[in-house]
Formats: structure tokens, sequence, C-alpha cells
């Protein structure tokens, strides 16, 4: 094993410390308690899309190493509705995570970690000490190579502690739903559900209680979530009714409800690393499809997990479906303008005005409402599309306020639909609300409270009273159900929140930007065809980066930053491909596989005159 300079200095690992425990039986542990063992610290929280995709990461090592090796989620919330410990417990069960986690509301171990980003993966060694620290996805492999490593070192030094790990299963739940996503209505008054953590399509009748059809696929569907009914023309000509979004399976899946075939439109089945991407539908890597609309003769899939939307178009034979990037650069947060260099954050609800003009998108992440409309109407989206923020501040701004819609806060919403008065309803999930924007207006007001992390929304015509039946799903009460309810809302004045998480001190002027980045054992940086990492720097407020903004290749960038601002989010985006070199010269050879490292930092900052004036930030640090 490389030895380091960090491994020499040996860093005792701090406390694991917070509210307490889950998936223990009740029993609070130590870090004497986990001696003996690897450790891998998981800082995550369940409204993080990247989160999600590191917890699938984790799960074959896991199993590989279950008596060497153990897996600590130490949840540390970036939303209010995420410090409930009763939310949190029911997004233990929905995401599958079977391994400890330490409940840490007011991020104290995160804190004493020096964590900066969702997910960051910390390596504790048998003695207790800390060996590794890595932000960001794609570290599976890596992780692995290191975790082997020290259970052979520890072996030989008889400090390796062999058995069953501290992991306590909880009692198994019973539900007709688990966890449902999205629904959409169909010509009968029935209403298609996506049973989430069944894994399942469900039709229920009208009552909304009675099953009258359920549907699996082969391969099988994994979390599934979106639904969209195409046009009749089109479900002729590509023989399905339904669409799909397969979130955790990275495809786009099509049914046909009378047949119960199946058919994939998009995707491999593997998740998408690389930033962009296009062509054929079925050769393309996607990144947890959440929803889907039929708009400007596509289907729109809000790619959560590169925080894009995309556009599908279907053929009669889905070999020859392609699709391509519609908005979005894949920086995570708020910028509007042209589609080609818009942000989003886990776009996660889509919706198509009545008048085919805008569609909206329910931006979970930011807490936003966005919307888009074609640039060139004659050309359609292949003209490009104009994005624009209607409710929503950014990444770390969020709440439950109403009124003006500049004012207006929401809090991750994950649902969205739109009424024939141009109007649009919000599933307002952590918020448990359901939310109206009236761009006549252009006000925001609560419709509905209370509920249980409602994920979508649909309406049916107002009635000659004044009246709409809404049909909700709650997604952590199992549940879809409808209620008749007035459009003329309230004005809700609830808190503001920014999420809490200390604020890095910087020296104003010129400030050195570093990102650590070790290859794991085995991979090293391949050269031969250049640089192959690059830097993505911005901030808000814009006015903060004097000089240091823009893309470019490398690890280390000098940022002025300017001191009239004062204080402001830099957003850092990195990546990194290392391949597997030869084992004896260490050199790449010309087919070598190649893995690829990157990650999103949005990092607050101070400036003060006796700050340092480096940033060192861990893409993978030993």
């Amino acid at each position: 094993m490389t030895d380091t300079p960090a491994r020499r200095s040996r860093l005792r690992a701090p406390e694991l410390r917070g509210r307490g425990w889950l998936n223990t039986g009740g029993r609070d542990l130590t870090l004497a308690d986990l001696r003996g063992r690897v450790v891998v610290l998981d800082f995550w929280t369940f409204c993080c899309v990247n989160c999600l995709h590191v917890l699938d990461e984790l799960r074959p090592l896991e199993e590989e190493l279950a008596d060497a090796l153990v897996i600590v989620g130490v949840h540390s919330p970036k939303f209010v509705h995420e410090a409930d410990p009763d939310a949190l417990a029911a997004a233990v069960e929905r995401y599958a995570v079977h391994h400890p986690v330490l409940d840490d509301p007011e991020l104290v171990t995160w804190q004493a970690y020096t964590a900066r980003a969702w997910p960051t993966l910390v390596v504790v060694d048998p003695e207790g000490y800390i060996v590794a620290s890595m932000s960001g996805e794609g570290h599976a492999h890596g992780l692995g190579v290191l975790a082997r490593e020290l259970i052979a070192e520890h072996e030989a030094k008889g400090t390796l502690r062999r058995g069953d790990g501290p992991y306590v299963a909880p009692p198994p739940p019973a539900t007709r739903l688990r966890f449902p996503g999205k629904a959409v209505e169909l010509g009968d008054g029935s209403v298609l559900v996506s049973d989430t953590a069944h894994h399942e399509l469900v039709r229920l009748a009208p009552d909304l209680e009675t099953e009258t059809g359920r549907w699996a696929a082969d391969p099988a569907l994994q979390e599934p979530q979106g639904l969209a009914l195409l046009p009749p023309d089109v479900a002729a000509r590509v023989g399905v009714d339904v669409v799909v979004a397969d979130s955790v399976g990275h495809r786009v899946r099509g049914l046909h409800l009378g047949s119960g075939r199946w058919v994939t439109l998009a995707g491999t089945g593997s998740q998408l690393r690389e930033r962009g991407g296009g062509g054929p539908a079925l050769d393309q890597d996607l990144s947890t499809p959440w929803d889907l609309a039929w708009w400007q003769d596509r289907l729109v899939v809000a790619m959560a997990g590169t925080h894009q939307l995309w556009a599908l178009g279907l053929r009669a034979d889905p070999r020859d479906n392609d699709i391509q990037v519609l908005a979005g650069t894949s920086a995570e947060g708020i910028r509007d303008g042209a589609g080609d260099e818009a942000w989003f954050a886990q776009p996660s609800g889509l919706a198509v005005s009545t008048d085919g003009a805008s569609l909206w998108v329910a931006d979970a992440e930011t807490s936003a409402l966005r919307q888009l409309t074609v640039a060139d109407p004659e050309r359609g989206i292949d003209g490009g599309v104009h994005v624009r923020t209607v409710v929503g501040r950014g990444l770390f701004d969020f709440g439950h306020v109403d009124g003006p819609a500049a004012e207006a806060l929401l809090q991750h919403p994950l649902g969205v639909t739109a009424l024939p008065d141009g109007s649009v309803l919000l599933a307002d999930t952590y918020n448990g609300a359901i939310r109206r924007y009236e761009p006549q207006g252009d006000r925001v007001s609560t419709l509905a409270t209370g509920l249980a992390e409602p994920s979508d929304v649909l309406a049916a015509p107002v009635d000659a009273d004044g009246v709409v039946d809404l049909t909700v799903v709650e997604s952590a009460a199992h549940r879809v159900g409808r209620f008749g309810i007035r459009l003329e809302g309230d004005d809700v004045r609830g808190l503001s929140h920014t999420t809490r998480r200390p604020r890095t001190a910087l020296a104003p002027g010129a400030v050195d930007l570093v990102v650590d980045f070790v290859p794991p054992t085995g991979q090293k940086l391949d050269t031969r065809w250049g640089d192959p990492t690059q830097l993505m720097v911005s901030s808000s407020p814009a006015a903060l980066l004097r000089e240091g903004a823009g893309t470019a290749q490398g690890l280390r960038r000098r940022l002025e930053l300017d001191p009239r601002v004062g204080d402001g989010i830099l957003h850092v985006s990195v990546r990194a491909a290392a391949c597997d070199g030869d084992a004896v010269t260490g050199e790449v050879p010309e087919h070598a596989a190649c893995h690829l490292y990157q990650q999103d930092w949005g990092i607050p900052v101070v400036l003060a005159d006796e700050a340092p004036r480096e940033l060192r930030l861990d893409l993978r640090g030993a």
C-alpha cells in the first residue's frame, strides 16, 4: 500500500455522535464497537440522487466483504424535513439501506469529519484511523481495492476481526402499495400508479381502493417513477400505451396495457457516467430518469441523475429511437436562459400546459418551479428551448412561504400538473402540501397541507361551483387519495430556511483551489491524449469571482475573490479519468478499462482578511 504522508500522520477517526441509530436493533454504536473492521462512513442525505447512486454502488462490496467490512450511513440532512426522524426511518426503508445509519440532524459528525458535499465517503482502518476520504460517485472499484488491501494488511498484523456485522433488519412492512411515486389517469377513470418499492405498476379503479391490474416487467423494473400516456397515434405506431421512467434501472420502458407486453425504448440498463451524450436511444446510458411528458412531438425525460432534460424520439422500431439532451449542462443549480446553458438540480416532475406552449418542471433540489418554451415555434424543440425560473432561489434556500412568486418558497417539490386556466399545481413534497402558482397574478398559494410526502398530483376539470377534484400520491403514507378543493387557496407565511452548513472562511483576493485525486492502486491518470481532468468553477453571486470562473483542464485553479461581495457560494465541478495500468510496468495498455470520477460541490464561503488562501477539496484523497 502506498505510504502517503496522510497515512504516516495517522489521523484518529472522531467519534460518531448524533441523535440516535437506525438498523441496529435499538443499540447505539461507537467506533470502539467497530474496532477490528474496515469501516466506510457514507455521509448522505435522502433527497440527494447522487447519494442514492452511491448506495447502489456500495451494495456489491457490502455483500462480498460482509465479514470484515462495515458500512455506516451518516445521515446529515440538507432540508428541514429530512431532519424528521420518522421521515428518515421511512427513507432508510424506501431505499433499502441494509447497514447501520447514524441520525446526525445537527451535522455534528459531518463537521467532525469536515465533510463538504453529499455524498462523501470516509474509510477508517481496523485500528480506528482515517485512511481515505472521497466525494461523489464512481468510487466503488477503488474503494473495493482499498478495502481488500486493508483487510490483507490487518489480517497479517492480527488487528482484523471477522464476524457478523452490527446491522439488525427492521420488521418487514406489509402494505398494498409501498412508497408509490407517480400516477396517470386512464380513459375510463381508473388510475395507473408506479408502486415504486414493489417495483411494479398497479391499476386502481376510480374508487382508488380496488386493484384491477398489476404489471411486473422482465427484466424487472427497479423503483419505477414517472408515467406518461402516449397520444393515440403515437401509441399505435410504437405499440405501447404507457411509458415508464425506470429510475434505478436507468431505462425508459413502454407497456401495452392490453397484452402486458413490455418494450425498452431507451437506455442500456447502465448508469450514465459522462456529462452529455445522445444518439441511438438503446445504445445510450441514462441516469435515474424520474418523470416523463409528451411535448413538441418528443418524449421529454427528466434525467434527475445528471440534472438535465432529454428528448426521446419514438419510432415504430425501438432500434430506430433517438435521444438527445434538451436542456441543462449537468451543472447543478439554477441558471436560466438558452437550454444548452441552463442549470437544473434533480428535475423530478414534468407537466405540459393545456395549450401545449410550455413545459413545467418541478426542480426538486433547488425547490423551484421552472418553465420551458421553444425558442422558435416553427422549428419546435429542434430550434432550442428557453428556460426561466418562476419560483425558487437556489440549491440551499427553501421553506413554506406564499405570496408573490419572487418571494415564495417551496421545499423539494416532486410533482407538477397544469390546469386549463393556465395555473400550475405542485406536489410540494417536503412541506407536505399542494401549492398553486397563478401566472395571471404571479402568485403562489397553498391549497392543502398535512399530506405525507406528496409526490404527484392530478387534477380533474373545475366544476360549476369552482371545485376541483385532486388525486394525490402520498408516497410516505403508501396511498393514493382524492379530495375536492376550491382553487382559492390560503396564503401561508411560514419559515424560510437556508441549509445549515458552516461557511468556509477564505481570504479576499487570490485563492488557490486544489482538488486532491489519488487513483486507486492499479490505476493511473491516462495522459496519452492530454490531461484527463477538468474543473468547472462558478459562483453565486457571479460577482464573487473576479477571475477563475469557467471550464478548463487540471485540478488546480487560481481564483480571485472580490472583497466587496463578502460571501456567497462557490460551485465547483470536477471530473477525472483513471485507467487500469499494467500490473508490472504500471503503464496504461491500449484497451485498458477506465473509470470516471466526478463530483459537484456548492461551498458556502465568507471572506475574511486572515483566512486561508487555499481551498482544498478531496475527490479521492488518501
